[in-house]
C-alpha cells in the first residue's frame, strides 16, 4: 500500500515560516495504531488524515501522543492541499470532525476557518505551571487551554519554560497559551504543551478560539490581527462572530511524497 503525503507551512506566505503540518489523504480509515505511527514518523506537531465523501470531508488530527479534538493549522493545511494540489474544485470546504462541522472558505489564496468560540473564564494558576515560568502572568484564565495574560509583548517573547516542572502537569489535549497586547498587531501569543514531543507549537489556530473572544472584549474590537511570536512566526486575521470565530491565513507547500506500507503495517 502507498499513501500520498504533503507537508504544508500554515499561517504564513513564506517557506519555513508558520506552522508545519503533514496531510495524508485516505480512501478508508486505517487502525489508529498505524495513524499514530505515521504521525510519529512525520516528526511534526500535527498530522491530518482525511477521507473525501460526496458532500463533506471527514478530517482527523493526530499529534505524536494523542488524537486532537481541534487543530487550526492542520485544517488550513488540509484545505490548501485540497485546493491547490488535489483540485477539489470547491471554494467552500466542509469538514466533519470531533468538534462538529467546520467550514473553510477559500478566496484569493487565503483560507478562512470557521471555528467554535471557546471564551476562557477566570481561573487559578496551577503550581507546576507557575514554577515552570520565568515570568509570572498578570491574569489567568482557562478554556480547553490555560490562557496566561502578560503585561506586554516583550514578556511573551522572553518567556522561558522549565521543562522538568512543566511536564509534571497533565492537561489531556490542552496546553498553555501566553499572550499580551501587541505592538505591531492587536495581540501576540505563544503556545506550549506539557509532556509533548514538541514543547512549543509555532502557530496554534485552535488557541485563537479562546484568544479571539478574550481580546475582542478586552480591546473592544471585532476584527483583530494576531501574531504568534514563536521563532517561525505566524499571522492570523481574526473576527469575533459570537458563538463562532473566523481565522484567516495563508499557506505554502513545502514537500510532497509517498508513504510505503507493507501488509504487516496494516494489521
Amino acid at each position: 500500500m502507498k499513501l500520498e503525503l504533503y507537508q504544508i507551512d500554515a499561517f504564513t506566505n513564506k517557506l519555513f515560516g508558520g506552522n508545519p503540518a503533514c496531510v495524508v489523504p485516505l480512501q478508508e480509515w486505517l487502525p489508529d495504531r498505524l495513524l499514530f505511527q505515521i504521525t510519529r514518523e512525520n516528526a511534526v506537531a500535527e498530522t491530518a488524515f482525511f477521507i473525501i465523501h460526496e458532500d463533506h470531508i471527514h478530517l482527523r488530527w493526530f499529534t505524536p501522543e494523542v488524537e486532537m479534538d481541534l487543530c487550526g493549522h492542520a485544517t488550513l493545511a488540509t484545505a490548501h492541499v485540497l485546493h491547490t494540489i488535489l483540485n477539489y474544485g470547491k471554494d467552500n470546504l466542509r469538514f466533519r470532525t470531533l468538534s462538529g462541522e467546520l467550514i473553510v472558505q477559500v478566496e484569493n489564496g487565503m483560507y478562512t476557518l470557521n471555528f467554535p468560540s471557546r471564551k476562557p473564564v477566570s481561573s487559578t494558576l496551577p503550581r507546576e505551571i507557575g514554577e515552570a515560568l520565568n515570568i509570572q502572568p498578570q491574569e489567568v484564565l482557562q478554556s480547553r487551554d490555560y490562557v496566561l495574560v502578560f503585561e506586554n509583548e516583550q514578556q511573551v517573547r522572553d518567556i522561558q519554560i522549565n521543562r522538568h516542572a512543566f511536564d509534571q502537569i497533565n492537561l489531556d489535549t490542552g496546553g498553555v497559551i501566553v499572550t499580551a497586547a501587541g505592538g505591531d498587531c492587536d495581540f501576540v501569543s505563544r503556545f506550549f504543551t506539557p509532556q509533548a514531543q514538541i514543547l512549543e507549537d509555532p502557530v496554534t489556530g485552535s488557541a485563537h478560539c479562546s484568544l479571539i473572544p478574550f481580546w475582542s472584549e478586552r480591546l473592544q474590537k471585532k476584527e483583530l490581527h494576531a501574531m504568534q511570536v514563536s521563532e517561525r512566526t505566524g499571522h492570523l486575521y481574526c473576527v469575533d462572530a459570537g458563538e463562532r470565530v473566523l481565522i484567516r491565513g495563508e499557506a505554502v507547500t513545502y514537500s510532497s511524497g509517498t508513504i510505503w506500507l507493507d501488509n504487516n503495517n496494516n494489521e
